[in-house]
């Protein structure tokens, strides 16, 4: 098979992994000076960091041979589908091609399982050494860990690799018993242990030679099964303060032909992947709890933001005045995020906060409305019931059906 034709093949069955942003592995390039590649700047993916840099990635699966039968898996050992596989030597040849040729920064590279887990994970290793030290390339390497595999191996990728990831794909033991049985929640969780195990290493012993400098992180798919939102937002809050990812991507599960019927016949909402995504963002960066968002069973609303809709279930914290609260709270009003909340204790220091303020700072004027109070403004539907509020406050319907790149890390 020629290599376009593999690449057009593998490059497709990689696009299921959300798993590829690039942000937060360190400039490689301000240590070593000589060598290809850089971390900043068919089969190309772009992610986005948290400065707003557009990085390209070359996304790829070694092969999309599989000795697993996940259900939810168009590259599944029974999936009818066209297989390929590249060397070890295909791969090198294609990422320092690419990079000569300026069209990526870094390499995002997966598997199926062949042969046994250990093999699989030596040829990816395999390839990041090349990359590494034959080649001298410093861009991003970002290498999919195969749980299975000897902790050695998974050991030694990370000397070559920003970050790695492993999947847990699902967000409970019964479900990866149904859809995926020869998986194990249990030996995932060993796999990532290993991995916080080596970052915590690292950064108790800072002279410790590199190890993953990106971190680690995973990816849930939705709607694949029966699991809601609150079980899956539980799963990821154990997740962070287990294992200290540094981000669980949300893959909305995408049918394929002949899909089992143990799997749904259509794809869950775009919009709920978009919500959970909005809501990972506030367990991560707004203090807020898996519990607070979703304090009884069930899934996000997708006609509003998960910070709306904890605004509206807690109207007792409102309407918030902004020149006594502290920056936590402040942030918790919707319209208003984390910046903004820092540029307004900043401004409090020189004067009092009023509603051209917020305007100068480009909040969302219609949805903080009616949450805060300024030196000048008192909200006159501060009082009015939360359900006329969120008709008032809902996303507008072709506001819903877009569908903005969260993936940045």
């Amino acid at each position: 098979m020629e290599l376009k034709d593999k690449l057009e093949i593998l490059a497709d069955a990689a696009k299921y992994d959300a798993s590829c942003a690039s942000s937060g592995a360190p400039r490689r390039d301000s240590v070593d000076k000589d060598g290809l590649g850089a971390t900043n700047g068919m089969g190309i993916c772009h992610s986005y960091t948290p400065d707003g840099r557009c990085v390209s990635l070359l996304k790829i699966l070694l092969t999309n041979f599989c000795v697993y039968d996940c259900q939810y898996c168009v590259n599944r050992r029974t999936s009818n589908v066209p297989r390929a596989r590249f060397s070890v030597d295909e791969v090198v040849k294609l990422t320092v091609d690419f990079y000569l040729r300026n069209y990526i920064d870094g390499l995002f590279l997966s598997s199926g399982i062949i042969q046994s887990s250990d093999y699989t994970m030596e040829q990816l290793v395999e390839v990041a050494r090349r990359l590494r030290e034959e080649h001298q390339f410093r861009g991003y390497i970002h290498l999919k860990t195969i749980p299975d595999a000897d902790p050695r191996l998974i050991e030694l990728a990370g000397r070559y690799a920003d970050r790695l990831s492993v999947n847990i794909e699902l967000p409970t033991q019964d479900s990866v018993t149904k859809l995926a049985p020869e998986k194990s929640v249990h030996t995932i969780k060993l796999a990532m242990g290993s991995i916080r195990t080596k970052l915590d290493e690292k950064d108790d012993h800072p002279k410790a030679p590199a190890f993953a400098p990106a971190g680690q992180s995973t990816q849930m798919i939705v709607g694949a099964d029966a699991s809601d939102d609150q079980t899956i937002l539980n799963t990821a809050q154990t997740l962070y303060g287990s294992y200290k990812l540094k981000r669980v991507y949300y893959s909305a599960f995408s049918p394929i032909p002949q899909s089992p019927s143990s799997v749904p016949s259509a794809p869950p909402p775009l919009l709920r992947e978009h919500r959970l995504y909005q809501a990972d963002f506030l367990l991560r960066g707004y203090g807020f709890t898996a519990r607070e968002l979703m304090p009884k069973a069930g899934n996000l609303a997708l006609d509003i933001d998960p910070k709306l809709g904890w605004a509206l279930a807690n109207r007792d914290h409102f309407p918030l005045d902004l020149n006594r609260a502290d920056a936590t709270m402040i942030a918790r009003v919707p319209g208003i995020g984390l910046r903004t909340a820092k540029r307004l204790i900043d401004l409090r220091r020189l004067r009092r906060i009023r509603w051209e303020d917020l305007s100068r700072l480009r909040c969302s004027l219609k949805k903080l409305a009616p949450f805060v109070i300024t030196a000048d403004y008192k909200p006159v539907q501060g009082t009015a019931p939360s359900d006329l509020l969120r008709r008032n406050l809902a996303d507008a319907p072709q506001q819903m059906n877009l569908w903005p790149e969260l993936r940045a890390a």
